[in-house]
């Protein structure tokens, strides 16, 4: 099926989404349109604030006119995929433009919090794609094991370089960094606040 056909479905799928409960989302994998829905807890977002505010506040010096936002779908129509990461580094005007997804060539870097339900699409999925659509770095935060990876140098379907961390280390992705010391973990199963 050729992406223009993916993405119609896709907007088709969105437009129900709207009609259902709770949050949802909708992106283009290897097998086509994906609907799934997002339970992103309190610690998850929190890790996400924390770091799109540490890269916002690093960004005019070395990217000047690129921030870090939560949300935007990023697209690559000639591999035939659409991805809506929990945060990118973009240049700020292409929030402006006409349209539903960034262009992935505009993307800088992407970074996912690991879902507890479905930790594959960030492992195996987005692994995939990311460094197939070109973006330079993809850094997975893990809540439920406490452990990060920069994945660098991408070469088709994979990344040649990657770089463990654990939280509380000062995480080097690019020329940011990021200082993980206020990252919080998923409560464990029967323990309060996940």
């Amino acid at each position: 099926m050729d992406y223009a056909k993916m993405r119609a479905i896709a907007e088709e799928l969105g437009a129900y989404a709207e009609q259902l409960e709770g949050s949802w989302s909708v992106e283009i994998g290897p097998s086509g349109p994906i609907l799934a829905m997002m339970c992103p807890s309190k610690r998850h977002e929190g890790t996400v604030r924390r770091i799109c505010k540490q890269l916002d506040e690093q960004l005019p010096a070395t990217h000047p006119g690129y921030i870090c936002a939560n949300g935007p779908e990023i697209e690559h129509p000639s591999i035939g995929r659409m991805r809506r990461p929990d945060a990118v580094v973009i240049p700020e005007a292409v929030l402006d433009e006409e349209g539903l997804a960034v262009d992935a060539s505009q993307v800088l870097a992407v970074i996912e919090i690991v879902s507890p339900s479905n930790p594959e699409n960030d492992y195996v999925g987005k692994l995939a794609d990311y460094p197939a659509m070109g973006i330079e770095h993809y850094l997975i935060v893990d809540p439920r094991k406490g452990t990060i990876e920069v994945h660098t140098e991408p070469c088709g379907t994979h990344y040649r370089k990657t770089e463990p961390y654990i939280f509380g280390d000062q995480v080097s992705l690019g020329p940011w960094t990021i200082d993980t010391s206020a990252f919080r973990r998923y409560a464990k199963p029967g323990e309060a606040g996940g």
